[in-house]
């Protein structure tokens, strides 16, 4: 990809397509994960989950044992002269859903969740049961039920660059970006990660229709989506963790465990930046996000929770 190139992307709850070889390691295929598939059912497996009466394990009778491959990605994108210690711009243009109705998908996934028992938070309670809810979704509203209709307010739930060295899941976010969940990642932001590779590695998918601060049961309301990005890259800027930015506010994401370290991450970040480039004295910042700091949570459910600071733009001029 050209620096400062449009792109659009079809996925499908998530991705088209799984990690594949890279010269700094390898993750298996998806046709190595599920081999009992075919390409098709491969690269649409939120297609799979037509009906409410399925279940959110349907795609496989092994989904426990490849649960880390659960969120496959569009990508890598290669960003041609991207290089460590550069800044990748993303700029979110449109997220549009695609398919047949109903396309919009949550679901009840054993042992994954805000209140439920996981690997990380073990408890002798037993596994909530599956089930799986279908909703219409177009741009004028989302029928949760007969009664209800939420806003459409799309989101990329994962977006990230490659990280040094790991061989990450795409379920975990981290100073690379990630599965952040954040709804803010949504049209008319702008995305800012650090490269930590040659060429970026650019990866999304994951987009929701709209989500609660949270994303409480795990499963935001997923569909499949036609996204347009733009990607540009700025030279001579040293960040450590994804940033944001829109007409309203700038944002710092922190992404770790537990939740209230993910909030300081978030907020020194934000006062560097309003240091660095906004001419604010470090207590001078200090001060003034204790006052009118705001915190948006992303996620609680990933291996590493998520949380967004923000300050309004007319603070910090």
């Amino acid at each position: 990809m050209l620096n400062g190139a449009l792109v659009a992307i079809d996925e499908v709850n998530g991705s088209d397509s799984f990690p594949f070889a890279l010269d700094i390691g390898y993750v298996p295929q998806g046709r190595e994960i599920f081999h009992h598939m075919t390409v098709e059912e491969n690269l649409s497996m939120g297609r799979l989950i037509r009906r409410q009466t399925d279940t959110a394990l349907a795609v496989s009778d092994d989904v426990y044992g490849y649960f880390p491959f659960l969120n496959p990605q569009c990508g890598p994108i290669t960003v041609m002269g991207a290089e460590k210690g550069d800044v990748l711009c993303v700029h979110i243009h449109s997220i549009k859903p695609r398919g047949p109705q109903p396309v919009g998908t949550t679901a009840l996934i054993p042992e994954f969740g805000g209140l439920v028992a996981t690997n990380n938070t073990a408890l002798l309670n037993p596994p909530l049961p599956e089930k799986v809810k279908k909703m219409e979704v177009t741009e004028a509203g989302i029928k949760f039920n007969k009664k209800i209709t939420l806003p459409y307010e799309p989101f990329i739930g994962t977006l990230g660059v490659s990280p040094e060295i790991e061989a990450v899941t795409s379920l975990q976010p981290d100073y690379w970006g990630g599965n952040m969940d954040l709804p803010d990642v949504c049209p008319g932001a702008v995305v800012y990660f650090p490269v930590h590779h040659k060429d970026a590695y650019l990866y999304l998918g994951d987009c929701h229709a709209t989500q609660g601060d949270g994303e409480l049961c795990g499963v935001a309301v997923e569909i499949p989506s036609t996204t347009t990005v733009q990607v540009d890259l700025i030279k001579n800027w040293q960040i450590a963790w994804p940033r944001l930015e829109n007409e309203k506010f700038i944002m710092t994401i922190g992404s770790t465990r537990p939740m209230e370290d993910a909030a300081r991450i978030a907020y020194r970040e934000l006062i560097n930046w309003m240091v660095s480039d906004f001419g604010f004295d470090q207590y001078e910042a200090y001060f003034l996000l204790t006052q009118a700091g705001r915190v948006r949570l992303g996620n609680m459910v990933d291996p590493k929770y998520t949380l967004g600071a923000s300050i309004l733009k007319e603070y910090v001029g």
